[in-house]
């Protein structure tokens, strides 16, 4: 077959690695990439009192004293050999010397200073992915991991080999076939002297492609910083052009340990923790309660259902549409004059929408709904939950429409979808398509034409920059005196029954930059789980004006 080919020559098979593409935040920051950790091995021959030492070892691991044995009884392991146990994040000089070194800095120091005075423990750098944001991005850029046999039957012929890593979850898993390039191969033929005499076969090696993202990771941080003891979500977007800023779950896991290697113990307590921090809260659906008010309020615009002129007349706190209701009413917070759709808005009045609700009607409300992209896939890389307004096909009593007004009954929205359709209120009533992937050329694109009309949304401007501006406004806590902003509070109780008094209470602040002339336009949709006992919405506000004010100030 090779007549080159000779009795005393050898054939050379040669792989070389493709580098993984990085992924990267819109200003070029690396959020994921090249990185490097601390290697940490043991030399059996040098290890002195083998079990106290090896418990030792262990302890300020936090893994079992089994795992290190297993480790060291490996066929391939000699008395000089240096065996890995654990690769631990490696700590930097320059994290060292500053003013104030962080608490996990000092104690990562202190556990490397205390294994290395124990006999036959070696420290050495080793090559790993990174993921510079850690816990602030974990559900947004995932990890990889070594693939398993599983893997290599399911990508056939892909160029995964038992050394290869891939993607897990989030962008890692997303952008996999353009993150992971493909590796080279040389086959050779060579003499007895070891030269080459020829090559047979020759693949060029193919480094995986840079990612690049609309992510600000400065605003993912300051987010994450804000929420990161809440179990909530946030997201952000340009609501111009479409491009996501921030896509932030709270509380989060470190991304990092999935590629030092996890122990069984510390997966065990991801799993087993009550605020779920594995859980990706920003894919969900959620009850959005009063954050809601406004797109009923486009609705009944649309639908010619109301005039924002009318006075719905003040009913005081509580009210129900007639006897066939029983007990349950409609409350509210607040008495103000006139009721009209502004001031409703302005006041989160729940009977006010209550009622807009009623003159609607369940189909139209239904159908506008539909329309504005319920019951359907977003156009969005990352799947998100469909929003609904009913657990069945459709709103089935007249009780459940009127919550839906005030965005409680049946109704559960994505918190991005939410934001999309917010988009509209900046864009004369058309909805903007989000979208993850950087673009150098960013225009919005349009996902639902004429969503409202400019007219409708010109009323909705006029309550919903009130609910920030506005003293009395729900939202007041965010007003700025340099920008001016727009917004919507909602609070969302989640009781089992009518009764009930103990139930959640989601928290809800959506927030935007209201004049099309600022340099930094920004759409923030922050959700907080349990806001019972704490402020509301009020504890939301005050969070995301704390964001803002570090996001304009950059």
């Amino acid at each position: 077959i090779f007549p080159d080919l000779e009795s005393d020559d050898k054939i050379s098979v040669t792989t070389s690695k493709a580098e993984r593409g990085e992924i990267l935040d819109r200003d070029g920051k690396m959020l994921a990439g090249k990185g490097v950790a601390t290697s940490v091995g043991i030399i059996p021959g040098k290890l002195e009192d083998r079990n106290v030492s090896i418990e030792k070892i262990a302890e300020l691991l936090e893994i079992d004293v089994e795992t290190i044995n297993n480790k060291l009884t490996a066929k391939w392991v000699k008395e000089d050999s240096f065996v890995p146990i654990e690769t631990i994040p490696k700590v930097e000089e320059i994290d060292l010397m500053k003013i104030q070194p962080e608490e996990k800095t000092l104690e990562e120091q202190d556990c490397q200073n205390k294994l290395l005075e124990i006999p036959g423990v070696m420290l050495s750098d080793v090559e790993v992915r990174t993921y510079e944001l850690g816990e602030a991005a974990a559900h947004l850029i995932g990890y990889v991991q070594s693939v398993t046999a599983e893997d290599l039957e399911n990508h056939p012929g892909e160029g995964y080999s038992a050394e290869s890593v891939i993607g897990r979850s989030g962008v890692e898993k997303l952008y996999e076939k353009q993150l992971k390039g493909k590796d080279g191969c040389d086959i050779k033929i060579l003499d007895s002297d070891g030269e080459v005499k020829e090559v047979l076969a020759s693949i060029f090696k193919e480094d995986g492609m840079d990612i690049r993202l609309t992510i600000d990771s400065d605003l993912q941080k300051s987010l994450y910083e804000q929420f990161k003891e809440d179990p909530g979500c946030s997201v952000a977007m340009n609501p111009y052009t479409g491009e996501v800023l921030a896509l932030v779950s709270t509380p989060s896991y470190d991304n990092n340990e999935f590629i030092r290697g996890l122990s069984s113990e510390k997966w065990t307590s991801l799993n087993e923790d009550e605020k779920k921090p594995l859980y990706n809260r920003f894919r969900q659906v959620w009850c959005p309660g009063s954050t809601f008010k406004p797109v009923v309020a486009g609705i009944g615009l649309k639908t010619g259902s109301i005039d924002p002129k009318e006075d719905f007349g003040n009913e005081g706190l509580a009210w129900q549409k007639d006897s066939s209701w029983g007990s349950y009413q409609v409350t509210t917070l607040h008495e103000y004059e006139p009721v009209i759709m502004k001031n409703a808005i302005i006041y989160s009045d729940n009977i006010y929408f209550a009622k807009a609700a009623l003159k609607i009607g369940s189909e139209n409300f239904m159908n506008t709904l539909n329309e504005i992209g319920f019951n359907q896939d977003m156009p969005f890389e990352i799947a998100m939950q469909e929003s609904t307004y009913s657990n069945t096909d459709k709103i089935e009593t007249e009780i459940q429409l009127a919550d839906s007004g005030y965005g409680q009954g049946q109704i559960l929205v994505n918190p991005l979808h939410l934001a999309s359709i917010y988009t509209s209120f900046l864009n004369e009533g058309n909805m903007i398509k989000p979208y993850l992937k950087y673009k150098e050329e960013a225009s919005g694109e349009t996902w639902i034409e004429n969503a409202f009309s400019k007219e409708n949304v010109e009323e909705i401007m006029q309550g919903v920059e009130g609910v920030v501006n506005d003293p009395e406004g729900t939202g007041y806590a965010a007003h700025r005196d340099d920008i001016l902003l727009a917004g919507k509070t909602g609070t969302a109780e989640l009781k089992a029954t009518k009764e009930d008094t103990s139930g959640k209470e989601i928290g809800w602040f959506s927030v935007f930059t209201a004049d099309k002339s600022v340099d930094k336009p920004i759409l923030l949709i922050s959700m907080v789980e349990n806001v019972k006992g704490i402020g509301g919405s009020g504890y939301v506000v005050k969070k995301d004006a704390t964001v803002l004010d570090e996001y304009f100030e950059e």
